[in-house]
Order: C-alpha cells, then sequence, then structure tokens
C-alpha cells in the first residue's frame, strides 16, 4: 500500500513535470540558446514542482489553523513576511537536489572500491532480509537515521560558536509563523543540505525516496513551527515532535541556554532529546527569540536584521566580532607566554 501510494504520486509529479518542460521550460531554453542544459533542467523541475506542492499543502492547512487558533497573538504580521521568502527558497529542493547528484558519483567510485577490496557495504534495508527490505519498514529505518543525524547537527548549531552565530538567524525570529522552519541563513542550507545528502547516500538513499523523506520532514517541521496552540496528549508528545514541544525549543533563555546550550533539539522525534538529557516537556507559551534581542534598561537589544540581506550580512559581522574577541583574550596569554620564552 505504501509503495503503491508513493507510485501514484509519483506519477501525477512526473505528469506535470513532463508538461511543464514540453510546453513551458523547453521552449524557453532554446530561445535563449541554453538547451545544453536540458537534461539536468528536466530532472530540476521535478524537485521544484513537489516544492511547490509542499509549499501550497502547507499553507492550505496550517494558516487557517495559525487564524483559528493561534499561541500568540500579534498587532501585525511585520517581521513574517521575509520568512515566506526563505521558504521558497528552501523548498524549491534545489540544494539538496544539488548535492545529492554531485555527490553521488563519489559514493559510487567509493562502493566499487569497497566490493573489490571484499569490503562489506552499508545496506540499512538488509539487516533483517525478509523484515527490513519491506519498503515501509526501510523508509522508516532511513528516516529514523537521517533524524537522529539531525538531532546532532541542530545540537551543535548550538555548541559551536560561529556555527550559532548563523543558526541565529533561524532563532531570532520573534513572530514564529508556519513560514519560520525556513528562516536559516543560507551558507547554513549549503551546509545542511551537503551534510544529508552525504548521510542519506551512505546509508543508501535512493533519489525517489530522498525527495519523499525531505517532503515529510520539511512538511513537518513547517507544522512545528506554527503560531497554532496545539498539543498532542501524553503520548503523541513524546511520539513526534509538536508545536508546543518545539516551541520550547525557540523561547528566550530556554532554546539556546537552558540544558547544555539548549533543549528540545529534536527534528521529528522528541526521542533523542529524552535519551540524550535534553528534554523539556514545559508547556507554557513563552515569548520567543534571542535574549540578547530584549533592551536593558536604556541599552537596546541586539539587532539581527529586519530583511534578508541584513540578517546575513550581519550574521557575517556577528562571527567577525567573536573571532576578533577569542583572538583578543588570547593575545596576553601569548605575550606572556613570549616573555616567559
Amino acid at each position: 500500500m505504501f509503495h503503491s501510494i508513493l507510485s501514484m504520486l509519483d506519477t501525477v509529479v512526473s505528469t506535470m513535470q513532463t508538461w511543464l518542460y514540453i510546453d513551458v521550460v523547453q521552449p524557453f531554453l532554446f530561445k535563449v540558446g541554453l538547451m545544453g542544459y536540458d537534461e539536468d533542467t528536466y530532472d530540476a523541475l521535478y524537485w521544484v514542482i513537489v516544492g511547490v506542492l509542499e509549499v501550497l499543502v502547507m499553507y492550505a492547512i496550517l494558516r487557517p489553523l495559525e487564524a483559528l487558533r493561534p499561541a500568540e497573538k500579534w498587532p501585525d504580521r511585520k517581521g513574517v513576511r521575509v520568512d515566506a521568502l526563505y521558504t521558497w527558497i528552501v523548498k524549491l529542493g534545489i540544494l539538496n537536489l544539488f548535492f545529492f547528484f554531485t555527490f553521488q558519483p563519489f559514493f559510487d567510485s567509493f562502493q566499487s572500491w569497497l566490493r573489490l577490496h571484499n569490503i562489506s557495504n552499508i545496506e540499512l534495508d538488509n539487516l533483517w532480509p525478509g523484515v527490513t527490505s519491506q519498503p515501509i519498514v526501510a523508509f522508516f529505518i532511513y528516516l529514523l537515521v537521517l533524524d537522529l543525524a539531525g538531532y546532532w547537527y541542530h545540537r551543535m548549531e548550538h555548541r559551536i560558536g560561529i556555527w550559532w552565530e548563523l543558526h541565529a538567524v533561524h532563532h531570532s525570529q520573534q513572530k514564529m509563523s508556519l513560514w519560520t522552519d525556513d528562516r536559516n541563513h543560507l551558507l547554513d542550507n549549503i551546509l545542511q543540505a551537503g551534510f544529508f545528502a552525504a548521510v542519506a547516500l551512505v546509508i543508501g538513499v535512493q533519489p525517489s525516496q530522498f525527495v519523499v523523506l525531505l517532503a515529510i520532514t520539511n512538511l513537518m517541521q513547517s507544522v512545528q513551527h506554527a503560531n497554532i496552540r496545539v498539543h498532542f496528549g501524553w503520548l503523541g508528545e513524546r511520539l513526534l515532535v509538536s508545536p508546543s514541544f518545539h516551541r520550547r525549543h525557540h523561547a528566550i533563555g530556554y532554546g539556546h541556554e537552558g540544558t547544555t546550550y539548549g533543549c528540545n533539539f529534536g527534528v521529528l522525534f522528541p526521542w533523542w532529546d529524552m535519551l540524550f538529557r535534553s528534554v523539556s516537556w514545559n508547556r507554557d507559551i513563552e515569548p520567543t527569540g534571542i535574549r540578547d534581542q530584549l533592551p536593558v534598561a536604556d541599552v537596546p537589544g541586539r539587532d539581527y536584521g529586519d530583511g534578508f540581506i541584513a540578517q546575513h550580512l550581519l550574521a557575517f559581522k556577528r562571527i567577525g566580532e567573536r573571532i576578533r574577541s577569542h583572538r583578543a583574550t588570547r593575545a596576553p596569554n601569548s605575550d606572556s607566554d613570549a616573555a616567559a620564552v
């Protein structure tokens, strides 16, 4: 049944892909003299269609819920609109597509080398022949492994200073909405796309499976960031990351400053937070953002930028300040060491 559903969805997207390519894209490429890229463009179109459909489904479901049952009520949606730009850039999947197919030849060569030297390859779907080889079981295994990788990727974003300055673009949003999930520095997006493409290839994920895995993960993360007052119940909260669970991760003073540099890092499943002791079950609706955004006395809070360009440039500025500060703290020690010598 699972395989049939995926096949049906693949057929629908492939039909749209062929129609758009023949009637729209190919004539355009011919007109501007770019027919040398026709094959790559045809492949990329599949990911673009999946991304557009994903955004439309996401908006149709989550936007009414935000209006009917908001976690926070805002006087206006200023500051939210820029996140929609991030969403359209990321959801089209071009970065993931690029890295997946760029890495594929290297991993094919590596796997050939392993076979030549009689070294077993990583085949997660053959761990238990007859069981893990079932499409839905293999798919869940891939999802589980990628989610574990995502947990540690996310946790390291908070733990490593320079990396945090990139991730801070995401956390600086004080009006979390269905668009917030994709609000990430583009450099961080590039690192993330390369990382997950590499992990997926290592564990044997096929291109068609990779598309579906990304679509499910992206849709669920949009739900988690939506401005909706939703709780999954005692059991549900421990099975899937809910909006209330993830909101705690964005809460000022907790998401980045709580247990071991933050809490609730889970992407899809809260199990990793439970296992590695970074979980917080607090359900209070708390302000989101970063502590240094808040004004202290007459001193205004730190500016993380309101627009797309400003947010990217200020992230690099913060990285520069962090590097200079680190060098300054080490300089006296270096001088004393030199004097001692």
